[in-house]
């Protein structure tokens, strides 16, 4: 056994698991000093660690294998190694879409996973432990069984264990029970991993470590790289399987069907089978989706945003509302003491300053307001003797000291503590509204761990704090306005001092509401019409955000504090900052871990830009799907040869949908995303796939010679495949709308390869064309052009029913909210570059 002893479990604490509990026997009145140096030493030898599992999930391995050995991989690979017994290597090209496909989702989920492990590492809770007497802040992986971890508020807990020292310390374990209200901790009692320190300070003692403690589920589900819950992928899903089990039979009837027509030669029917199922096959969609969402978490690190949950980035594509804080989001975090505005005139104002440096002295984990109080005055070198102690919390909205000669002191929202009413609280009304905090000082009658407390307060002195606007907050709300999408501020300051704050910022808020005063009837309609709301308790935040959701809207929530967890947890997107608290980072899908507000409109962007750009691949790819479909049923109702090669069919795959699609997923895509992917991308696909069968099938039927030479074949399957290129072609015209010049370009080059491939001798004989019929040809054209204009027609009409018809080209609010991106990042880098220039002076200072 180890060497250190330390204070005994709990029956509560006790693990099951041998290597993750304390014996009874191993007590001492020394345990409280931490294990010793050895005593760690001795653990991490008999592996009684913290381990954690991968931070992303997955290992390099199971990357690599489920890049590899998918259905359409496995599809391709038969199909490719049955034309290879042919020997007709030309025809096995598109075999090259299993190493493609292969290669490049390898590599971008390996660049995703560095880049969330990466990221992970920053913003993940650093415990505080003792040993050997001397604290010290270590990675989660390094606490060990038996280490006593020091707690303050905001704190995770990152593994199980038992309380030894509590100093006014509650609990708030909602994520694990669903109860909001903080629960109080004494010494002995179990403490669970999972919950966070709502207020007070204290240590506990690990008991369960590594896969034996509950952390380790949340550390694994925190930033898991998973497609699961996502109804994008699960629309995917859906369509491959419905192709799976079309695939099957009309493999077989093609091969009966070819045998029928006389086809002896086992050779000519398995590349008539391939030629007909390749296409079928959406290759490329199951790579450009993972590729999209990888690509967004490596853009999204970019910019120091850590996405705990892949999932997050389709949610980011639905937020039509933004529930921001005030402080920590459109303001920075730290404040500075502007006034002290003494309201008892019997009272000297060095009083009050000597009051504030004792508060300061008797609080060992102040808040930001308490911070920027200290930092302007210090604290006292001879703190008086304390009785009592309450910490902050945001439902009290103040806190207080028991002296034991100097009697009881609070700080904390004026109109908490005196009324709004009184002259003290109009007063620091008028001071609010210019946009400043303000806090009271006075005394109060009760002991301030009283239920009754604080009783009568007899204000001292308003605290006026002075707070520092993010210098790009303005350009972001801009950007939201610009995309439709509205922002409501939600925090615990005074309503009307968050509304001086917005309006500064230009904006359109109307009147701020104080939460306190809302009618619980009309809550959920307040709420959805206001868009400032004051003294904003943690159970009105997560109401705020049930409320809208309740609405029908998707709710994106930021936060930092403790008080922010619950409404984080239940909004469709919770955003984190870096500089919060443990707790809000655990239970946020996203961290901003420089803390930008200005980094969230880019976190909007991606995710539509992911979404919107996937659903417009998904209209090329089943319209693909579909017209092979469809000419392989025909070839065989009409016991037709099938007219083309799997060269022909791999040329026009890469050209017309494979390339294109590919470089269509990258491009910004501001369109907010909605249910009903697949509804929509069917709506299009199957009609627009029919009609390219239909001029490919007439073409063919109607300049096939039966019992024709073989060159005449090769004619007629030319024509047919002209037909087939510009009637999809022009689908891809249709879903690359609205046009920017490199669009055009995207649609009008592949015409160009093509033209040579179809002229060329060189290129002919290898891709087995003839194009020296022109009557042929010119027949071919023609029906691929009706059938590009029958495809116009549909998109038209389709446009008129839904009312979702896009432009042409890119309309003017789309391109100014590009260029409101671009000011948001150059007010994004100012702020960068003021905020090196400001640390360089100090440092010179």
């Amino acid at each position: 056994m180890p060497s250190d002893t330390v204070c005994p479990m709990t029956d509560s604490a006790t693990s099951t698991s041998p290597a993750a509990q304390i014996s009874t026997a191993e007590v001492a009145p020394t345990a409280l000093t931490g294990l010793t140096a050895r005593g760690v030493s001795e653990r991490i030898a008999t592996h009684q660690t913290n381990e954690l599992p991968p931070r992303s999930g997955r290992t390099t391995w199971q990357i690599v294998r489920d890049n590899v050995f998918t259905r359409i991989n496995a599809l391709l690979g038969v199909l490719f190694v049955f034309v290879m017994l042919t020997g007709s290597w030309i025809n096995g090209a598109f075999g090259l879409l299993i190493i493609a496909n292969s290669i490049i989702g390898i590599i971008q989920e390996l660049r995703a996973k560095h880049t969330l492990d990466s990221l992970a590492v920053i913003g993940e809770a650093h415990p505080t432990v003792r040993r050997d007497g001397i604290e010290q802040q270590i990675d989660q992986e390094a606490v060990v069984l038996g280490d006593i971890v020091v707690v303050a508020p905001g704190d995770q807990i990152v593994v199980d264990g038992v309380v030894r020292e509590a100093s006014y310390l509650e609990m708030d374990e909602s994520l694990l029970t669903g109860e909001s209200d903080p629960v109080p901790k004494k010494p002995g009692d179990p403490i669970m991993s999972g919950s966070f320190v709502a207020s007070g300070m204290g240590s506990y003692q690990a008991t369960h470590v590594g896969k034996d403690s509950y952390a380790t589920q949340l550390t694994a589900e925190a930033a898991k790289f998973s497609l699961v819950h996502s109804e994008l992928q699960a629309g995917i899903n859906w369509i491959l399987k419905i192709i799976t089990w079309i695939l099957v039979p009309v493999g077989i009837l093609t091969i009966v069907g070819q045998i029928r027509i006389g086809e002896d030669d086992w050779q000519s029917i398995i590349l008539s089978v391939t030629g007909a199922l390749v296409p079928m096959i959406p290759e490329g969609l199951v790579l450009i989706t993972s590729t999209a969402f990888a690509l967004g978490v490596i853009r999204l690190g970019q910019r120091n945003c850590l996405v705990n949950e892949l999932p997050a980035i389709e949610g980011l594509a639905r937020v039509d509302v933004v529930c921001a804080d005030k402080t920590g989001t459109l303001t920075e975090n730290a404040m500075t003491l502007s006034e002290l505005r003494m309201l008892d005139s019997t009272r000297a104002q060095s009083d009050a300053y000597e009051i504030l440096q004792q508060l300061g002295a008797a609080d060992p984990t102040p808040n930001s307001s308490m911070q920027a109080i200290i930092d302007g005055i210090g604290v006292s070198d001879t703190p008086w003797p304390v009785t009592e102690s309450q910490p902050f919390t945001s439902a009290k909205k103040w806190s207080g000291v028991s002296f034991a000669e100097h009697g009881n002191w609070v700080l904390g929202a004026p109109d908490v503590l005196v009324g709004a009413d009184t002259p003290a609280g109009q007063e620091s009304h008028a001071i609010a509204a210019t946009g400043l905090r303000v806090l009271l000082l006075g005394s109060c009658s009760e002991p301030v761990t009283s239920s009754k407390a604080p009783g009568t307060v007899t204000p001292l002195a308003l605290v006026i704090l002075e707070q520092r606007i993010r210098p790009d907050a303005a350009a972001t709300l801009e950007y939201f306005h610009s995309q439709g999408v509205e922002v409501k501020v939600i925090s615990g300051d005074n309503a009307d001092s968050v509304g001086a704050v917005t309006r500064s910022l230009g904006m359109d808020s109307g009147a701020p509401v104080d939460a306190r005063s809302i009618d619980p009837v009309r809550f959920d309609d307040v709420v959805a019409s206001s868009h400032v709301f004051g003294r904003v308790t943690p159970a009105q935040k997560r109401a705020m955000v049930s409320a809208l959701q309740n609405k029908g809207h998707v709710v994106a929530m930021t936060g930092d504090g403790v008080n922010d967890v619950l409404a984080l947890k239940d909004a469709d997107l919770g955003v984190a900052m870096g500089s919060g608290t443990p707790a809000t980072r655990s239970v946020a899908k996203i961290v901003l871990l420089d803390d930008k507000f200005a980094t969230l409109p880019y976190v909007v962007a991606e995710g539509r830009r992911v979404l919107g750009n996937i659903e417009r691949v998904a209209n090329l790819f089943l319209t693909k799907t579909v017209y092979s479909s469809i000419l392989a049923i025909l070839v065989l109702l009409f016991s037709l040869p099938f007219p083309f090669q799997p060269i022909h069919v791999t040329i026009t795959g890469w050209f017309t949908i494979g390339i294109p699609a590919f470089l269509l997923s990258l491009p910004p895509n501001n369109e907010r995303a909605r249910d009903g992917f697949v509804r929509r991308v069917m709506r299009f696909g199957f009609p627009a796939g029919a009609i390219v069968a239909a001029a490919t099938f007439i073409t063919y039927i109607s300049v096939r010679v039966p019992n024709g030479s073989a060159a005449a074949a090769t004619q007629a399957s030319t024509a047919a495949l002209i037909a087939l290129i510009i009637a999809s072609t022009w689908v891809l015209a249709t879903v690359a709308r609205p046009y920017e010049w490199w669009k055009v370009a995207l649609v009008l080059l592949p015409l160009v390869g093509y033209y040579l491939i179809f002229t060329l001798d060189i290129t002919q004989k290898y891709f087995m064309l003839d194009s020296s019929n022109a009557g042929f040809m010119h027949f071919g054209i023609a029906a691929g052009l009706i059938g590009a204009a029958l495809i116009e027609i549909v998109w038209w009409v389709l446009g008129a029913l839904t009312g979702e018809r896009k432009p042409l080209w890119t309309p003017r609010a789309e391109r100014e909210a590009q260029r409101a991106q671009r000011r948001i990042e150059g007010e994004a880098k100012k702020a960068a570059r003021a905020e090196r220039i400001r640390t360089a002076q100090s440092h010179r200072n």
